[in-house]
């Protein structure tokens, strides 16, 4: 079966500026269709709006992917599809008909797409019902739904019901549309896939691709898992990535600031398996607003297996902007003539705050004559909770005394600055809330004797 999921995800929608964020890979890969048999139903539309070269162009995909599964499943184009997989034929337009149940033989599955006639309306609903209704549920073949389909539903229930159910069964759907018509509905082709989308939904304006994409599909589901893995995910240069969690499966290294490269031996050769990789990326620079996570992620295996990863987008929010108090408006004092001096009412004005200064004093105890001291303050604010939040360090060159003997050195205004903006202790007072702060001292000397082997032999 190849690869046959690949996805990218995020741990969240909305960051502000400077902000963090976890990605998650993951990949799963299934074995080759020949030990690992399949049973693939493909529900083809055929409703009014297929008439003339989309149907035709749609026979000739559906056959052609009759053709690789035929060889894959036995290494040749016998007109007997092997291996214990088989196919089926469901199509539909104001209701579904089964064409043929799950069989082996190319020609009759080639007769009957070549037997497909344009209906009316579009009924998915009851096309996904017949396709379920072939399935054996005590069979161990793995279960495949293709639907194809080129416009909106038209007619019958809610096709959702049934795929949610098929899905839950472990059912793999895929979603092959048609769009040159412009009324298909993408996101029922999304919603009725296996997720991720990406690997699962198919969307093309041009009838013309049909085939290709009937091939690209065929040879995804006919190939075995995946062997001499590797992926490059380069994030947008908004992003750099700050911390690299272990893979379940491989390895993984950082290339620079933004590449995340991983490795993966092999998955997928005897048993279906799923691989997974997060990393956290931190945002930096200017940009703001909507922006892609990926600059660019590529993917490479001996097996030549098509994946695509989607690329999310993060909302950045650096709209905050912190402005200081506005410039006072000035007002106008005239002093005229000889006249020494004025009283002058310059009515109300609001006392207002953008912060602390905190200021500090510390006593050295018995400091050596003609000795330099470093010395260490570091600052934290101390929240309701007791957590600490550091709001700065300084570090201070005491110069010597020269005095006789030891004596104490004291060192006055330490200066911290503390917006308001930054304050953790809950008050809604700007002005006269409570702060709480940690201040650590850390000092020694710089001027000693110490030698480090200067005997000379």
């Amino acid at each position: 079966m190849g690869v046959t999921n690949s996805n990218k995800e995020i741990s969240v929608r909305r960051i502000d500026c400077g902000g963090s964020l976890q990605l998650k890979l993951s990949l799963t890969a299934t074995p080759d269709i020949t030990t690992n048999p399949a049973d693939i139903v493909l529900i083809l539309d055929r409703s009014s709006s297929m008439a003339g070269s989309p149907l035709a162009n749609l026979k000739s995909g559906a056959k052609k992917f009759i053709d690789i599964i035929d060889e894959a499943t036995d290494g040749a184009q016998d007109g007997n599809i092997g291996s214990g997989s088989r196919i089926a034929i469901v199509s539909f337009a104001g209701s579904a008909v089964q064409d043929t149940q799950l069989i082996t033989s190319v020609n009759d599955l080639k007769n009957a797409v070549d037997s497909l006639s344009v209906g009316k309306s579009t009924n998915h609903t009851d096309a996904f019902a017949k396709a379920s209704e072939l399935f054996d549920p005590a069979s161990d073949n793995e279960k495949v739904m293709v639907m194809f389909t080129d416009g909106m539903t038209t007619s019958g229930g809610n096709p959702k019901v049934i795929t949610d159910a098929a899905k839950a069964d472990g059912i793999i759907i895929y979603s092959i549309g048609l769009s040159g018509n412009g009324g298909i509905d993408e996101d029922a082709l999304r919603d009725w896939a296996s997720d991720p989308d990406s690997s699962y939904v198919a969307i093309t304006p041009d009838d013309e691709e049909l085939e290709d994409l009937f091939e690209d599909l065929a040879k995804n589901i006919s190939k075995p898992g995946a062997t001499n893995i590797v992926i490059n995910d380069t994030v947008d240069p908004c992003f750099r990535i700050v911390s690299l969690s272990s893979p379940t499966k491989g390895t993984a290294s950082m290339i620079g600031g933004n590449t995340v490269q991983w490795k993966i031996d092999k998955l997928g050769i005897k048993h279906s398996e799923e691989a997974t990789l997060e990393f956290t990326i931190q945002h930096i620079g200017p940009c703001s607003g909507s922006i892609e996570v990926n600059e660019s992620i590529s993917y490479s295996d001996s097996e030549k297996n098509v994946v695509d990863f989607p690329s999310p987008s993060v909302e950045v929010d650096c709209g905050i902007v912190v402005m200081p108090e506005n410039c006072p408006e000035p007002v106008e004092i005239n002093i005229s003539g000889c006249t020494d001096s004025i009283e002058f009412n310059a009515g109300e004005l609001g006392i207002e705050s953008l912060g602390r200064i905190v200021q500090l004093d510390v006593t050295l105890r018995n400091v050596c004559p003609g000795k330099r001291v470093a010395l260490a303050v570091i600052l934290n604010e101390v929240d309701a909770c007791g957590k600490e939040h550091k709001r700065g360090m300084k570090t201070i060159t005491v110069p010597a005394h020269t005095r006789a003997s030891c004596s104490d050195v004291t060192i006055r205004c330490i200066k911290f600055v503390l917006p308001e903006d930054i304050d953790v202790s809950g008050s809604t007072d700007s002005l006269c809330g409570c702060r709480k702060f940690k201040a650590r001292f850390i000092a020694n000397y710089i001027d000693n004797d110490f030698e480090c082997c200067s005997v000379t032999i």
